[in-house]
């Protein structure tokens, strides 16, 4: 059998490795990417549409998003994710990209959900300032968002972070800064020979799914296919793009949150299977993390939000039409296409 595949050492997380003067990361710029596509998406969707808006409105409703983003993303991964406590007894930090030793680190801690949550709260209040139809506005972003997200998943992947837990699977992957095993553990042992590693010194780095990837796949390219070839094409009522993003979104990251590691300080949530798991290998579907949680969240919140519009919709379609418009005719208040 082949031995593991180890992570590529030519990926470096710095654009400019052999210039440690520029800081510049390549996560960042994926975060630059993700939403370059999404606003060129969303952009052609006007076109298409032909809704007339201005690059001004658009710009601006994507500035929201932006910062709502970063926001959000920011204050659930420190306060949520960290259990030290660290920055609520130092806040400033949040926002900080230095260590208290003033070396250079960026935003290490951005949640997703956060994220979306700034993103929701952001794009709200911009788009009542301006008054903007927020769910057509939103349908639209829902389903350009996911190309986009792809390339922050890559981002992870070249950082080499947020791996899976140890696999013995063809395509499990060496991370060079994960946690190593006690080589004298009969399990460590059993991994290492599936995977073709010899067993050397007293401590061993076991190979782990890559996780990045599969988010990269699923909640990414797979995701965005079924928003973009399936549901953009389709004449559906306001809010019903938001809502399957939500969900979908929810579903492909539950199910790949079993084989992701938790965070070692926090481990599983909820215990409902053998309370003694190890949170570095899966052994039982009945624990839940974190991620998980909130994934649940959004999954039973999409569903709500679009049962919720859909009977909107439906009376709006019910209503007597305004005088002058033939009673078949769909009103723009039905719609989001």
């Amino acid at each position: 059998m082949l031995a593991a595949i180890q992570f590529p050492s030519w990926i470096k997380p710095e654009i400019l490795p052999f210039l440690p003067q520029f800081p510049l990361r390549w996560y960042g710029l994926m975060y630059l990417v993700a939403f370059g596509i999404t606003y060129l998406l969303f952009k052609r969707q006007v076109k298409e549409r032909k809704l007339g808006y201005s690059d001004d409105d658009m710009a601006g409703f994507f500035l929201a998003a932006i910062l709502g983003l970063i926001i959000g993303a920011r204050l659930f991964g420190t306060l949520l994710y960290d259990p030290t406590g660290l920055y609520l007894r130092k806040p400033w930090l949040i926002f900080w990209p230095f260590s208290e030793a003033g070396q250079f680190i960026g935003f290490r801690g951005m949640s997703f959900h956060g994220g979306l949550v700034g993103v929701i709260v952001g794009t709200i209040i911009y788009a009542r300032r301006k008054k903007i139809d927020y769910l057509a506005w939103g349908d639209m972003v829902a389903m350009a968002a996911p190309l986009g997200y792809t390339f922050g998943r890559l981002g992870n992947f070249i950082n080499a972070e947020l791996w899976g837990k140890v696999s013995a699977t063809p395509w499990a992957m060496i991370f060079p800064d994960a946690a190593r095993f006690p080589a004298s553990e009969p399990w460590v042992q059993d991994i290492a020979a599936k995977a073709g590693l010899a067993v050397e010194g007293a401590m061993i780095n076991l190979p782990r799914h890559p996780s990045q990837l599969y988010e990269a796949f699923f909640e990414g390219i797979v995701l965005w296919l079924i928003m973009w070839f399936l549901v953009r094409p389709r004449k559906t009522f306001k809010g019903f793009a938001i809502g399957l993003y939500v969900m979908g979104y929810g579903l492909f990251r539950f199910l790949i949150e079993y084989v992701r590691e938790p965070d070692a300080d926090i481990g599983y949530i909820i215990k409902l299977g053998d309370p003694n798991a190890s949170i570095h290998y899966f052994s039982t579907p009945w624990n839940f993390s974190m991620g998980q949680l909130l994934c649940l969240l959004m999954i039973v919140g999409g569903g709500l939000f679009m049962l919720w519009r859909y009977l909107v919709a439906r009376k709006a379609s019910q209503a007597p039409a305004p005088a002058g418009i033939p009673a078949d005719t769909p009103t723009d208040s039905e719609t989001s296409q």
